[in-house]
């Protein structure tokens, strides 16, 4: 299974043709093509035929293209079939029957209660690339008295038990979208509480959010520095004044992993 950059990844509505092509000359981790909740139901039909109109015409920079299908809907699913994108994004999954055995690798959504019990069974699926955290949707399934996505003391407690599911079985863990827009200071907060955790990425509902991900969740020079020279002090039992162990060998090596090659 390829391992994907996934520091940002930012949506855009499928049925938006302007925003479609500016999404495709995007310096992004990821871009994910929108057919859920970014499309109203009655402009369903027209957004598939956009959003496959758009890859055709297009060169794509992304590293990585995703199409967020509807829950069951498989007119969605047979374009994710016919376009072979390099992941299908399925929302609300809450059991592992929903994202086994589709055409291309899979993003699985967990922002449900029962989602969120399932994830380590989700997360166990051979398809299956990574977890993401939707928070707002989540909130709403726990009947949480908060109205600002990303809020809420349920947050922590969910975004640890998906990182677990997610580690558990080797996928990466990907955080929701940071909802305030012109506020870098809060999404920088928000991105390094999951990133702390473990967390490979964050949603994106704006280009200009792109760069603050993208920063934190790639290791500093520092931190990538004494990585290498944790790694370089083999049977050294201490470093700058600190034991160093086979775990912080581990811990030393995931740094390096998530720096660009």
């Amino acid at each position: 299974m390829p391992v994907r950059r996934r520091r940002s990844c930012l949506t855009v509505p499928a049925d938006d043709a302007r925003k479609l092509a500016k999404a495709a000359g995007i310096d992004v981790d990821e871009v994910i093509l929108d057919l859920e909740d970014a499309v109203a139901p009655e402009r369903k039909d027209g957004a598939r035929e956009t959003l496959a109109r758009a890859l055709r015409d297009h060169e794509w920079r992304p590293e990585t293209v995703a199409i967020r299908v509807n829950r069951g809907a498989d007119d969605d699913l047979a374009l994710v079939a016919e376009l072979k994108p390099d992941v299908v994004v399925v929302p609300k999954v809450e059991s592992p029957d929903e994202v086994d055995g589709l055409p291309v690798p899979v993003e699985a959504l967990i922002e449900t209660a029962r989602g969120l019990v399932e994830c380590a069974r989700i997360a166990a699926v051979a398809g299956v690339e990574a977890l993401v955290l939707g928070p707002g949707d989540l909130a709403a399934s726990l009947g949480v008295p908060e109205l600002t996505i990303g809020g809420g003391a349920h947050v922590e407690q969910a975004l640890f038990q998906v990182a677990v599911a997610a580690r558990a079985f080797g996928r990466a863990a990907i955080d929701g979208p940071y909802p305030v827009l012109g506020d870098a200071e809060g999404l920088r907060a928000a991105a390094a509480r999951s990133r702390a955790l473990g967390y490979d990425g964050k949603w994106c509902i704006h280009p200009a959010q792109i760069a603050v991900c993208n920063e934190v969740y790639t290791p500093t020079a520092v931190e990538g520095d004494r990585a290498r020279r944790i790694l370089a002090g083999e049977g050294v039992a201490r470093l700058d004044g600190e034991m160093v162990d086979e775990a912080n060998r581990r811990m030393a090596e995931a740094v390096l992993a998530r720096l660009p090659s």
